[in-house]
């Protein structure tokens, strides 16, 4: 029988009066069964979040920094059971579910070391003009106020890390909403943070049904939106709040750019084998996938057959086998919507060159080459295991295909030339540019986000600190400088 997971209200297990199933999307089996939060606790959480924003702040930074390396050493002791909880909850394959918790122990560590050395100001000499002699500027940040995270279901663990431990790093307090599809994995978060000695009231982590979003978002002692999830919800939050303070960590339809120059079998073998493993990672379901490849034509007719038979490579099937590539999506549907985009194309005139075909809630990894412009496949982000390839001629006709998407999330630059690297990272309309790789690299303390309909803000630790925070000036006066 499955044990029902309490919730974590202003730092303590508390369940509510209803409860939801969590089910694997690979075999449906149930994972766990969650307590439901009343709207009396919500709003508890929120007036211990917001009661105790003051002195959470002024905790001294050592106090934050332990916490932090707390759940980062607690994750890596449950690595294995933690990973099975992904993979169980996500369908994610074992071996990137444990990569995730790796991952998400990284965060937590970056957050631990900028928290002892965050805000300890900057000094600014102001008799550079006559009427400033005798004074002394000193710039710190402080937190905005409590932060509102809402996770995705495609990183269940390390995307709440990436929401909680910048918050808890800069001392704001944080309601943490996972995704209703896979809350299991920010309930572990709950666990081990109540382990440390952070005030009650500073963390929550609230499994609340989506539909009981947008009264969250509106609460104005929330005055902090950090959102990882769909283009479509995601403007609609900020849409309904203009004047908070909100990071959108959107959607993209990530670009794999191969120039000429990338042209020896070493090279393009590379290419090939980087574009298929991290089109296809998890179901293909993450933001900064592959979902097109622009190829130079004097490389484009030798590179297309090594990526297809690099895709057919890709082992699918049970993600609990550490042998499997490819698990299933999150849910059946996600699947069924995934197969109506790929026929769409080839009825519009796509070639299917391998994949295709959908079992359950499992889509065979996919490639595509001859895309009609105006197809859904096209235009949107798949959030699938599916990529198409195209053929341009030269830098600039490749640069122009990147940059003719509505998002801009990361893009993958695939050269040896470093001139061509610096054009690329000043004409691409990205947030990075990934030059050797992939568009699917993601280090978790560099800074992270989009340009255009992917997003605003940027994660990353250092930068979500950053975000989470503002910059107040003190004049001192009297100064003998």
């Amino acid at each position: 029988m499955t044990s029902t997971h309490a919730f974590w209200l202003a730092g303590r297990q508390a369940t509510g009066d209803d409860t939801f199933d969590v089910t694997s999307p690979w075999d449906g089996r149930t994972v766990g069964t969650v307590s439901i939060p009343t709207d009396a606790q919500v709003e508890e959480a929120v007036a211990a979040a917001y009661a105790v924003r003051e002195s959470f702040s002024a905790t001294p930074a050592h106090v934050r920094a332990a916490a932090l390396v707390h759940v980062a050493d607690r994750l890596v002791e449950r690595t294995e059971e933690i990973a099975q909880l992904i993979s169980g909850e996500n369908g994610k394959p074992i071996k990137w579910a444990r990569g995730e918790v790796g991952r998400a122990v990284s965060v937590f560590r970056f957050a631990a070391e900028e928290a002892r050395r965050f805000n300890g100001g900057e000094a600014q000499r102001l008799d550079t003009d006559a009427g400033g002699v005798g004074r002394l500027a000193l710039t710190r940040r402080f937190n905005r106020g409590v932060v509102l995270g809402i996770a995705p279901f495609n990183f269940p663990l390390n995307l709440c890390a990436h929401k909680v431990a910048p918050a808890i790093a800069v001392g704001a307090p944080i309601i943490l909403k996972p995704a209703p599809a896979t809350p299991l994995s920010g309930l572990i978060l709950g666990e081990l943070l109540a382990e440390t000695d952070l005030p009650e009231g500073s963390w929550s982590v609230l499994p609340v049904a989506n539909d009981k979003m947008p009264a969250l978002v509106q609460d104005e002692r929330l005055p902090v939106v950090s959102f990882t999830g769909s283009e479509t919800v995601g403007y609609a939050i900020l849409d309904s709040v203009p004047r908070k303070h909100c990071t959108l960590e959107l959607g993209g339809n990530g670009a794999a750019v191969v120039l000429g120059d990338f042209s020896d079998e070493k090279d393009l073998d590379w290419a090939a084998t980087r574009i298929a493993t991290f089109s296809n990672y998890q179901g293909g379901q993450s933001c900064i996938s592959v979902q097109r490849v622009i190829a130079d034509a004097s490389v484009y007719d030798r590179l297309v057959p090594k990526i297809v038979a690099a895709v057919e490579a890709q082992v699918t099937g049970d993600p609990s086998d550490a042998a499997t590539d490819v698990g299933p999506l999150v849910s059946e549907d996600a699947a069924k919507r995934v197969e109506s985009w790929v026929d769409e194309a080839v009825k519009a005139g796509a070639e299917l060159l391998t994949g295709g075909k959908r079992d359950g809630a499992s889509y065979a990894p996919t490639v595509l080459a001859a895309l009609p412009a105006d197809t859904t496949l096209s235009c949107e982000e798949v959030f699938g295991p599916v990529l198409s390839v195209q053929k341009v001629n030269g830098e600039a006709e490749a640069f122009e295909a990147v940059n003719s998407s509505k998002y801009g999330l990361q893009a993958g630059l695939f050269t040896h030339d470093i001139q061509a690297a610096f054009r690329g990272h000043r004409a691409l309309e990205v947030g990075g540019v990934i030059v050797g790789d992939v568009p699917s690299y993601r280090a978790d303390q560099m800074p992270y986000g989009g340009v255009k309909q992917s997003g605003i803000g940027r994660e990353g630790v250092r930068y979500a600190m950053d975000d989470y925070t503002y910059e107040r000036v003190m004049v001192l006066t009297g100064i003998d400088l």
